[in-house]
């Protein structure tokens, strides 16, 4: 009341976005497991064929689809040209919250995308605009760029917010699911590279992409976390050039293109997804001008070097407590697999020793704390993208035992067993 003291209340009021179509009034339908089961499973051909392999085939229609990376990364490249290949069988609409039709239109120009009828672009940052036009049937293939620009009319809060992007995904997911319409959503990240807003998103949705890479150059790589539809051991590998995003058939050869065979350098061969890839893990060992040791690394876990330097000085003879290490996996890629223990250890003596390794050879294992080298998955593959590179052999662990038995050492394979004994044979001597 006026005038008075005291006499406010505090009324809370919660907004949630609805879906005024038929969807709220269609009721529970249900279906046996036969009929479910021969369902037509359509999916949507990129013509890019890294991309479809990445989809386990192409998109499923009525799925869902997550792509984040870091800002100039080409999200919206590789999704320009993805659409444009989709739109040569689908209709196909292009919304950007971000950009203009026509600063679009001058991107798909400079890709020198041939004009098609079957794609449409959109600017709009409404999710109510989006989920209309999604339930109209009229389309086979949605792409919005990005989430975090979205609104919808019922909710109150600013765009990005995480009641927001909550609401927008759900709305739009609803939408795919009941008109069959497949739907690719861009997602930004935060600075700590992980996707920006609530982890309810990725839940969702159903494959979560991430194109990674170093944005001043180098190669890119999509890789897939979470495939309803498929695996998640496949990745593609893509080169920015003028045209756009092109697929890399043979990345091992680009990578070590440049490469000095030099004390510190060492050759991994690493696994994206299914398929092998060699990599220069460089090395750079230099004693320290303060009290405390610096450590750096760019494409590998710190924790993961912290750990390893720790077992070289408790397991070797090897003394790194008053020196600078450096180490960097040339190219931009990301190593995250426990693989690349011993090309990190090796080239780490190799730059401390001031010596190059003594065999031209690829490098890969897991190392224990103990110092012990452990098995690893597809040692064919990584021995056979080695020679097949020139290289003369492979350093690594031996082949796992097979219902008892030790299987066929692969030809090529030197196999090691523990960290000071390969330091001693193809380093120190």
């Amino acid at each position: 009341m006026c005038g008075q003291w005291n006499t406010l209340e505090l009324s809370i009021t919660t907004a949630t976005a609805s879906l005024s179509n038929p969807l709220a009034d269609a009721g529970l339908k249900s279906s046996n497991l036969a009929a479910a089961i021969q369902l037509e499973d359509q999916r949507l051909v990129t013509s890019i064929g890294g991309v479809d392999l990445v989809f386990g085939g192409g998109i499923v229609g009525g799925s869902v689809n997550l792509l984040s990376g870091e800002p100039g990364m080409g999200k919206s490249t590789l999704l320009l040209q993805l659409a444009a290949g989709v739109a040569n069988h689908y209709p196909v609409i292009y919304v950007s919250g971000e950009e203009s039709l026509h600063q679009v239109g001058l991107r798909a120009n400079r890709l020198g995308l041939v004009q098609s009828t079957n794609l449409k672009l959109a600017s709009s940052n409404s999710a109510d605009a989006i989920t209309s036009e999604i339930l109209k049937k009229k389309t086979k293939l949605v792409i919005v760029d990005s989430i975090q620009t979205l609104t919808c009319s019922d909710i109150g809060s600013s765009a990005g917010s995480v009641t927001q992007i909550t609401n927008s995904s759900a709305m739009i997911t609803r939408a795919a699911k009941e008109a069959n319409c497949a739907v690719i959503i861009v997602g930004h990240v935060t600075k700590e590279g992980n996707l920006a807003g609530p982890k309810l998103l990725e839940h969702i949705v159903d494959v979560v992409l991430s194109l990674e890479g170093d944005s001043s150059g180098g190669l890119r790589l999509l890789r897939v976390s979470k495939n309803r539809f498929g695996s998640v051991n496949e990745t593609a590998i893509f080169e920015m050039k003028d045209q756009g995003l092109e697929l890399v058939k043979n990345p091992s050869a680009v990578l070590l293109e440049e490469r000095k065979n030099t004390d510190g350098s060492v050759v991994l061969a690493a696994i994206e997804g299914s398929r092998p890839i060699l990599v220069e893990v460089q090395a750079l060992v230099n004693p320290t001008g303060y009290g405390y040791p610096k450590r750096a690394v760019s494409g590998f876990d710190l924790s993961r070097l912290n750990l390893l330097i720790a077992m070289i000085e408790r397991r070797t003879n090897l003394t790194l407590k008053d020196k600078d290490i450096f180490v960097n996996i040339v190219g931009g890629i990301k190593i995250n697999e426990p693989a690349a223990d011993l090309a990190v250890v090796m080239a780490i003596a190799s730059a401390a020793r001031g010596k190059k390794l003594r065999l031209n050879a690829v490098v890969f294992g897991e190392i224990g704390l103990s110092g012990e080298i452990r098995h690893v998955p597809f040692i064919d593959k990584r021995v056979a993208e080695g020679l097949s590179l020139g290289f003369e052999a492979a350093i690594g662990p031996k082949p796992p035992l097979s219902n008892g038995k030790s299987n066929q050492t692969p030809l090529g394979l030197q196999p090691v067993t523990e960290v000071r004994s390969v330091l001693n044979e193809f380093l120190i001597k």
